[in-house]
């Protein structure tokens, strides 16, 4: 599928988020007073809610757009240990102990996270976990996860081969691992929250924080007090603790493809993510939908505003063709993409932000697996939130908690603040290479400029054309355009805009500004 055949499809929506209806949330009233407010209905906030609800806590979770519009939403679903070679890199670059305390804190997440799924009636599907090599170069690779999973624990096996029709060259493996539909659990969480008490708002946007007590909270309608608050953001909607610095946004493509020829035994029964591809690896798995199964692939990821060569349409094409090439008659239904932080030190930073007078929590650097590590979040900082700060805290609560800064973590982000250094630089003297007026973009199709001496992007969606600053409200950056999503990207910090400049993440926490349109004819 070329560029204009991806435009032809449409709006890219995840497999899980399609045909769902928004969910009735209770209409915001300004001036309430909370035990706990949780910036975000995604799997941290409403599984962190949950928990503090449950213990009898008074809860609100304040969500921007609609519940799961974010990571959660647009994942791919697995609820895995084995991690493609999550562990692996981590030993790489930490002790033994910090290794086994972050795949402790998963196996809880998971562990909670299924045990609410069998008591809220989520449908799951266990399945064997496979780290893969696609090609015999990429042996070693598996082997280090083979490792470090063992090291960690976890009863691990190394496979030769494996039934697949795609390439797969040696691979590690562990059973019982399961997948599901994200939007089935937020959906579940959500009820189960509401039903304990708790309020949600949707379309309320947080736009900051004052750590006083109780601390006050500042929306789009108006603002409300919390004694405590959880910024379950992706990544931090405030500066303090500056951890815009200390992660990196990711994206990453996935879609989902349905064979009506396939019989029993044509699609993979195991979760498969290949490892040692150098930005070209591929997530298999399936998911039952009306009786039969799609297939779900996944992959092609890079940093966030910084597709390299190849542009995020393109990217999904290259699934596209991928899935065609090995399960012949297969046929795209959906396309999605998802975005996530890592932490330069590998680790998510969970628990107090710094300024925050230990009001104030964070999550964030998941490494897109945020379905365990979310839940593990969560039981963190509902543990700090209810007293158990030391004495009775997990052991790997303490672990992660303080974990020394290595010159290997320090080296990690001096990289990624020369990369955004030159983003930087490079954004603004591309938008100078085009002025102003300029023709009026395609359908789906955008533009950054130069308007005396300001970057200005101009799109056109849904048939209506829109001019706004294409200067990030966060640091600066400029945004880039993306056809395939129809939205703009940051490249510094990982801020995303929609087409008529609204904010959809990141730690930008205004829209750009929107501008008067000043445009050619279209080009013939």
């Amino acid at each position: 599928m070329s560029t204009g055949a991806m435009q032809s499809f449409g709006a890219m929506q995840s497999l899980w988020r399609a045909g769902r209806r928004p969910l009735l949330t209770q209409p915001f009233v300004a001036g309430e007073e909370y035990d706990d407010v949780v910036v975000g209905a995604g799997l941290t906030g409403l599984a962190t809610a949950l928990m503090l609800a449950e213990a009898g806590r008074r809860v609100v979770v304040l969500e921007a757009r609609e519940i799961g519009s974010l990571a959660t939403g647009n994942t791919t679903g697995k609820i895995s240990l084995l991690q493609g070679s999550r562990l692996s890199t981590i030993r790489a670059h930490h002790s033994r102990r910090i290794l086994q305390a972050y795949v402790d804190s998963n196996r809880e997440g998971q562990e909670w996270l299924l045990d609410f799924c069998e008591r809220a009636g989520v449908p799951v599907q266990r399945r064997t976990a496979y780290s893969y090599a696609q090609h015999p170069s990429a042996a070693a690779d598996v082997e280090a996860e083979h490792r470090a999973a063992r090291e960690a624990g976890l009863p691990v096996s190394l496979v030769e081969m494996a039934d697949v029709p795609f390439p797969f060259a040696f691979g590690v493996a562990l059973p019982d691992q399961a997948q599901f539909d994200a939007m089935d659990l937020l959906e579940a969480l959500a009820r189960q929250f509401m039903a304990a008490g708790g309020v949600i708002h949707t379309h309320v946007r947080v736009t900051g924080v004052r750590a006083s007590s109780p601390a006050r909270v500042l929306t789009t309608a108006g603002e409300v007090r919390g004694g405590d608050v959880v910024l379950a953001t992706a990544t931090p909607i405030l500066d303090r603790g500056l951890y815009f610095a200390k992660t990196h946004g990711q994206r990453s493509y996935a879609i989902a493809m349905e064979l009506p020829d396939a019989g029993p035994g044509d699609l993979p029964e195991g979760m498969y993510l290949s490892i040692g591809d150098s930005g070209h690896s591929r997530s298999v798995r399936t998911a039952p939908r009306n009786g039969r199964d799609l297939l779900v692939l996944g992959g092609n990821g890079h940093e966030v505003g910084r597709p390299g060569e190849e542009s995020e349409a393109r990217r999904v094409d290259d699934l596209r063709e991928w899935g065609e090439t090995y399960f012949p008659g297969a046929r795209l239904t959906h396309a999605w993409s998802a975005q996530d932080y890592e932490s330069h030190n590998l680790i998510p930073f969970v628990g107090a932000l710094p300024r925050g007078r230990g009001r104030v929590f964070v999550a964030t650097g998941y490494a897109k697996w945020g379905m365990t590590n979310a839940v593990a979040a969560g039981i963190r900082i509902s543990s700090e939130i209810f007293g158990d700060r030391w004495s009775d805290r997990r052991h790997w609560h303490q672990v992660l908690g303080t974990r020394m800064t290595r010159p290997a973590d320090l080296a990690r982000g001096a990289r990624a603040g020369a990369e955004v250094g030159v983003a930087a630089v490079s954004g603004w003297l591309g938008a100078e290479q085009e002025p102003t007026p300029v023709p009026q973009p395609a359908e789906g199709t955008g533009v950054v400029a130069n308007s005396k001496g300001r970057p200005v992007g101009i799109s056109t969606v849904g048939g209506t054309t829109c001019a706004v600053s294409a200067v990030c409200p966060h640091l600066s950056g400029v945004v880039h355009w993306k056809t395939a999503e129809r939205s703009g990207d940051a490249p510094l910090h990982a801020s995303r805009f929609a087409a008529d400049g609204t904010r959809l993440e990141g730690p930008a926490l205004s829209d750009l500004k929107r501008l008067p349109r000043r445009t050619r004819r279209k080009a013939r």
